[in-house]
């Protein structure tokens, strides 16, 4: 076989060798030809019409899951009542209440709706945009700066530090 620069010049005759070999050694050969002589002749072969494959017999009973499978089908977990039933249902406990605000968070409760009056309506109290604009804006950086400053960092008060996580 005379090779070319990118390869064998007969492409064709090549591949119909490499064809003919695994045929010989019985490889793409249908299995009711097993017993038919196995040598490649040149007529060319017919070609049988594919039959419509035979659907497999319809199961009154689901096959059981096997090892690959999640251990229920489809239908059965998307249609099937609930397994937990309304006698498991989980009750969570009552939140604890939420600690009462002190002075300081009013004050920059009230310093933070200032801010945003003076950036709204800086007409409703007689104070020109000039001035009304740059005290709101002033108003509302100072109260944001202030409850970034209450943000509590640490264990809170009475925790044991040497016991692991806090939840």
């Amino acid at each position: 076989m005379s090779r070319g620069k990118d390869g064998p010049e007969d492409v064709d005759a090549t591949f119909a060798e490499i064809v003919a070999d695994l045929r010989a050694d019985g490889f793409g050969l249908p299995e009711e030809d097993d017993t038919a002589d196995t040598a490649v002749s040149t007529e060319p072969e017919q070609r049988k019409t594919p039959e419509r494959p035979v659907e497999p017999p319809a199961a009154d009973t689901p096959p059981e899951p096997g090892w690959r499978s999640g251990g229920t089908t489809w239908d059965t977990t998307m249609f099937s009542d609930d397994p937990a039933g309304d006698d498991e249902h989980y009750v969570p406990p009552e939140p604890p209440p939420l600690p009462r605000p002190k002075m300081g968070a009013f004050l920059i409760l009230l310093l933070f709706l200032a801010g945003l009056f003076l950036l709204i309506l800086p007409g409703a109290i007689g104070v020109g945009p000039t001035v009304a604009t740059p005290l709101g804006i002033l108003a509302l950086a100072t109260s944001i700066a202030l409850l970034l400053l209450r943000v509590r960092q640490g264990p809170p008060p009475g925790a044991d530090p040497s016991n692991g996580a806090q939840v």
